[in-house]
């Protein structure tokens, strides 16, 4: 049986934003269907470095990983942007910093993933969050683009999540950085296309949405 482990933060593990409603991981196993396992281990709060302690949880029988993270690393930038320094030189130089922070942190754990060989989607972080201003936008953009270059190099599946989520209804009301129930059957069904249609075998990047 094939059997899928999300890996990462609350973009997967969102059941507290949805109370009364379908958390994304029972709406991907109803889009899956009987014939697929959905295992959860990402956790509400996560950043990239706690994925290693997530995939030394992996199920032996696991055959897919879908991966979503850097969201709360992202959350570090927002100071800097809300309080820049002086000086545009001095602003850029200190986002210049945490992006190579970052990337070096990113890097490292998807090279622990890919040791697993395991056919694996990743996901960029949501910036139509309501609220979100266009300097908050510009600093989600930094991390994306580490996240998009890491996935390319490693010829991952990417689901992307920017262009996914792109309505204020795909949001949470209780904590709007988290997906919704609509929200989440927006990434449940764009996962099951790539599980579905993506021939892994190639090792080879498409980007979904």
């Amino acid at each position: 049986m094939p059997h899928l482990v999300l890996l990462g933060d609350s973009i997967f593990d969102n059941a507290a934003y949805v109370p009364g409603g379908s958390p994304l991981t029972d709406q991907l196993q109803g889009v899956l269907g009987e014939d697929w396992q959905v295992t959860m281990l990402a956790i509400d709060g996560a950043v990239t470095t706690d994925v290693a302690d997530q995939l030394a949880r992996l199920p032996q029988e696991a055959t897919h990983l879908a991966l979503s993270v850097g969201g709360n690393d992202a959350l570090s930038c927002a100071p800097l942007i809300r309080n820049p320094p002086d000086t545009t030189a001095a602003l850029l130089t200190d986002l210049a910093v945490v992006q190579h922070q970052f990337h070096v942190a990113y890097r490292s754990m998807l090279q622990q993933v890919r040791n697993t060989r395991l056919p694996t989607i990743g996901c960029t972080v949501y910036d139509a969050v309501p609220g979100l201003t266009g300097q908050e936008r510009m600093g989600l953009s930094l991390f994306n683009d580490v996240i998009l270059r890491e996935l390319i190099r490693a010829g991952m599946a990417v689901l992307d999540l920017r262009l996914l989520c792109d309505e204020p209804r795909d949001y949470s009301e209780l904590s709007p950085i988290e997906p919704s129930e609509t929200g989440g059957m927006k990434i449940a069904r764009g996962l099951q296309r790539i599980l579905l249609g993506h021939n892994f075998e190639r090792a080879e990047t498409v980007a979904y949405c």
